[in-house]
């Protein structure tokens, strides 16, 4: 009897110790309690939120997925102009062109392989620059950066008129081929090239000596007349084989072609200019309480912020159930300016950080709702936990740093009927 005794109190005891140990950590509580399996939470959408927008004027443009060139005008956030610097490679080295004394050169031709565009197909002008200084894949460039390059525009007279067709198949020759934006260069610069493969200078002997004599092009849109709501920035794969720079030639009555190929071995990056003077989005930058009526997201530059006020004044007993954000959006079916179907969620750990820490989750746009709902719900319980200071969500088109997409949100001061809310549920325990 007495042993039964013993072996009760110690279980007793036993019992009691881990009752304590889970009363006094109540972090650990919420980590194994699964959020969805708990009934009966309270709901509410009151919580007030502050919406504005800011500026991220240091955005990486080296090498990305796909590259952006072209220009629109729109009436919120003013004129984006995107283009490009990319080196080129040769397909082999020390290529044979024979005598050249027996060569014409019937086109120069840099093609561009379409992945999508921002906008509609007006017609653009552009230019191609022969660049000065060399770029290289280990440097880090920026939206802001620019290089020296020669002031000819080696698009010749005529030609530099394009009206972008990236939904058509591009015809060539006898070949139909997805579609592509072809520009003609200058032929003398084709023979310029095909003289320094002959010389005996070594020009073509490897990639290495080739981009010290040739360091690349500058491909850029040149619309000063754009009116608002014309125009469009286009989408391409520098790293597709149909992305390359051919010269067309004919030797001894032969049709010839060579090929200067652009891939993930090249250098390159977008140089983004968005001019906002005088356009909504600019009070809205110099005045956040502006944001209360409409606030902005635009890739490459400006991301939206929600706050949610008082938020880390919940207990800290809370769990979150769910937190769903819904941003409604001003947009018209058919808009040629549609926000895109993804927004990319962030914040900041602390208030004093430079950098946005991602919050392992994506926003998806509603067309019927015509809004972006985004779970909250690692932001809020972050905030609750103390994990995270109340920064904000910070929204951003999903890809920030290669399309041209933008977004205007209603804030909660808007004339329209629909306003962003949180609606949050939660428990207590």
């Amino acid at each position: 009897m007495l042993r039964f005794q013993t072996i009760f109190l110690c279980l007793l005891v036993g019992l009691s110790f881990s009752l304590y140990n889970c009363s006094k950590d109540r972090k650990i509580g919420k980590d194994v309690i699964d959020p969805n399996s708990l009934l009966n939470g309270v709901t509410t959408d009151t919580f007030e939120l502050v919406t504005y927008t800011i500026e991220d004027d240091s955005i990486i443009s080296s090498n990305p997925s796909n590259t952006v060139l072209g220009s629109y005008v729109d009436s919120k956030f003013g004129k984006m102009d995107a283009s490009f610097y990319t080196q080129f490679r040769l397909a082999a080295a020390n290529p044979n062109f024979g005598d050249v004394s027996t060569i014409v050169v019937d086109s120069f031709v840099l093609a561009l392989k379409y992945v999508g565009f921002y906008g509609d197909q007006s017609a653009q002008n552009f230019e191609v620059h022969e660049m000065e200084e060399s770029i290289y894949v280990d440097t880090t460039y920026y939206t802001f950066t620019s290089k020296a390059v020669k002031s000819t525009n080696l698009i010749p007279e005529g030609k530099r008129t394009i009206s972008p067709k990236p939904l058509d198949r591009t015809v060539i020759g006898t070949d139909t081929v997805d579609a592509q934006l072809r520009i003609h260069i200058d032929t003398n610069l084709a023979k310029n090239l095909i003289q320094a493969a002959v010389d005996g200078s070594g020009t073509y002997a490897s990639n290495e000596a080739f981009l010290e004599y040739f360091k690349g092009l500058y491909i850029k849109a040149n619309n000063p007349n754009q009116g608002i709501g014309k125009g469009a920035v286009l989408y391409f794969n520098l790293n597709d084989a149909a992305s390359k720079l051919t010269i067309y030639f004919r030797q001894a009555g032969e049709s010839k072609r060579y090929d200067y190929l652009i891939n993930s071995s090249c250098a390159d990056f977008a140089h983004v200019e968005i001019q906002n003077n005088g356009f909504p989005i600019q009070s809205v930058i110099q005045d956040t309480t502006q944001g209360l009526k409409e606030f902005y997201a635009q890739a490459f530059k400006h991301r939206a912020v929600v706050k949610i006020k008082h938020i880390d004044l919940l207990p800290k007993n809370t769990m979150i159930h769910r937190a769903d954000l819904l941003l409604p959006v001003q947009y018209q079916t058919g808009n040629r300016f549609k926000p895109g179907g993804n927004v990319s969620v962030a914040t900041k750990v602390k208030l004093t950080d430079k950098f946005f820490t991602g919050l392992g989750s994506l926003g998806e746009f509603s067309e019927t709702s015509k809004h972006f709902k985004v779970d909250a719900r690692n932001y809020a319980q972050g905030v609750i936990n103390g994990d995270l200071e109340n920064f904000g969500i910070v929204i951003s088109p999903r890809f920030f740093v290669n399309s041209a997409e933008r977004i205007v949100f209603n804030g909660k001061n808007t004339n329209n009927k629909n306003k962003p809310k949180l609606i949050l549920t939660y428990t207590t325990f």
